[in-house]
């Protein structure tokens, strides 16, 4: 059934004519090499030049980092086997199972009124039948006369089509590219219902922008804004509807409505940028600011997005660039290109703004006192005051647990030691229970730890989180702190984005985590690598990190690989 035919067939059950309208002339217009070792063994690592040749994934002769991309899904896979909680794989295929259960459900030609009839009679939910029937078209993505059919026979059964099946059907469309149908389908649905949800000028505008009539897409657009804030990717809809007809002016000028909403683009909207941007100046200082925005709000490229930026870079006729994908080793270096990557190290000025910031609402916040008493807080205040400053703060109660092997007081000793033998000064946060003798807390093991370290034993109801921001900040950019705990809680109560990011920064360059201790063995510690993961530039380089291809990263991790981009000398 053709596009014609489908809506000269529909228009005299609604009763009246279709509009033309027309658009406003004013619009016409794998690898994870993210991690040093912090310990005492004087073991010496292979020379670089054994290493595989720079052509080849390299395996890391060290731990990965708690904060490399992938770490909390491997770990969680690893407890899941463990615990013999693994993925069913039976389970695993069974969405595969019910694509397929469902198509059967869908009839494999379009179907007469009799037909649908008879289908629905014999369905166990008559009343839901029609939108069930579409919305399993929609998820097996379906002939579009299929449904076309469908929607005949319910003209025909109830003289009118309803709103939610043409959404419906308008969203079967936009996904299956059937562009006469969509506009069609708009036709009329603007000619029947007096207003519109934001779901389908969603699916109007993205429809819309991949035909010549993507300027309404605009119009839409404005309509939108009416009742919801458009969403960042309606705005990539329309951009790409723009770039898609050769407006590339009406696609940046949208772009910069985006930003000045404070929405964050799609990865999908920054490809659309680099695919389409010309190599003029004018394009080359957008595509940088692009490049800086994302630095600054610490946005991971994707595997797509990246090979889109090493494109446009490559394409330039007056700058011979060269793109590589790369990984950093444990100096810090780019294996590409040999460069030094900036340092994970605040700057005077940022450590003391985060210091600031973390005092005054994490440890003197509002709720700090549902964790502790300020008679506690006082107390510890003055007891780091007079004490040295410390090169390294030790999570007790945390570290205690890293070993399921031997009493805690036994790994706690382990890890105190190790750093008390580099010659650091050390100062271990506990609570007051790990004081009384038992089979977890030896005697002898904490009075070894007291000889070696500074303690401070919280009430057991404590959090000692907050003491341990304390500790570290008062002592200065040097002191290193050793947890699991990611602080994510913490991070949270900072006022502002640029804070939080400042403080996770900071977190990577300091937070040391044991690694897989048994006991007996020698303690070694995985932290993140020396250079800090986001985008950056020397002007005649650019490193750029991403996230690959099938990639879990959490929140608080970073990706591993990196997008190297070296231009030649002239």
């Amino acid at each position: 059934m053709g596009s014609f035919a489908f809506v000269k067939y529909l228009r005299p059950l609604f009763g009246h004519q279709l509009p033309r309208r027309s658009v406003p002339a004013a619009l016409r217009r794998k690898d994870h090499p993210n991690v040093q070792l912090y310990c005492t063994s004087k073991e010496k690592r292979r020379p670089e030049a054994q290493s595989r040749k720079s052509s080849q994934r390299e395996e890391p002769a060290f731990p990965k980092s708690v904060f490399a991309a992938g770490t909390a899904k491997r770990t969680a896979d690893f407890l899941k086997r463990r615990a013999g909680t693994g993925t069913d794989p039976e389970q695993a295929g069974g969405l595969s199972r019910d694509r397929a259960s469902f198509r059967g459900e869908i009839p494999e030609r379009p179907l007469s009124a009799p037909e649908w009839r008879k289908l629905k009679e014999s369905s166990s939910s008559p009343e839901r039948f029609e939108v069930r029937m579409m919305a399993l078209m929609l998820a097996a993505e379906a002939d579009v006369n299929i449904a076309k059919s469908l929607l005949a026979y319910v003209a025909m059964e109830k003289g009118e089509v309803p709103y939610m099946l043409l959404l419906r059907y308008l969203a079967l469309c936009v996904s299956g590219g059937h562009h006469s149908e969509v506009l069609d389908t708009y036709d009329v649905m603007r000619s029947c219902f007096k207003a519109l949800d934001s779901g389908a000028y969603s699916l109007l505008i993205k429809g819309f922008g991949q035909t010549e009539r993507w300027r309404e897409a605009l119009v839409m657009l404005e309509e939108m804004k009416k009742v919801i804030m458009p969403s960042p990717r309606n705005y990539g809809d329309a951009i790409a509807g723009a770039f898609l007809h050769g407006d590339g002016e009406t696609g940046w000028m949208l772009y910069g409505e985006l930003l000045e909403l404070r929405l964050t683009p799609n990865q999908d909207t920054w490809q659309c940028l680099f695919e389409n941007a010309s190599t003029e100046h004018q394009q080359r200082h957008r595509l940088a600011d692009v490049l800086t925005y994302m630095r600054e709000n610490q946005v991971y490229p994707e595997e797509p997005l990246a090979r889109s930026i090493k494109a446009w870079f490559e394409s330039l006729p007056d700058e011979k660039w060269r793109g590589r994908f790369s990984s950093v080793d444990s100096s810090g270096r780019c294996r590409g290109c040999r460069a030094e990557l900036e340092s994970i190290e605040l700057t005077e000025e940022e450590y003391a703004q985060l210091r600031h910031r973390v005092m005054t609402h994490v440890i003197e916040g509002r709720d700090v006192f549902n964790k502790t008493t300020p008679e506690e807080l006082e107390s510890f205040k003055s007891f780091v005051k007079k004490s040295p400053a410390f090169d390294v703060i030790v999570d007790g109660l945390n570290v205690a647990s890293v070993s399921p092997k031997g009493p805690k007081s036994q790994t706690l000793l382990a890890v105190v030691s190790e750093l008390r033998d580099q010659g650091l000064n050390v100062l271990v946060l506990g609570r007051k229970h790990m004081l009384r003798p038992s089979w977890n807390w030896d005697r002898h093991d904490i009075h070894q730890i007291r000889q070696r370290s500074l303690c401070f034993f919280t009430e057991n109801i404590s959090e000692d989180d907050p003491f341990l921001l304390y500790a570290a900040l008062h002592s200065g950019n040097h002191c290193n702190f050793v947890s699991r705990d990611l602080m994510r809680d913490h991070k949270a109560c900072l006022p502002d984005g640029a804070t939080r990011r400042l403080f996770f920064k900071w977190q990577r360059g300091h937070q040391l985590v044991v690694q897989g201790y048994v006991p007996g063995k020698k303690v070694r510690f995985q932290r993140a690598l020396r250079c800090d993961t986001v985008i950056q530039s020397t002007g005649a380089a650019w490193h750029v990190p991403y996230d690959e291809d099938g990639a879990e990263r959490s929140t608080y991790e970073v990706p591993q690989r990196w997008l190297c981009l070296t231009k030649e000398q002239q």
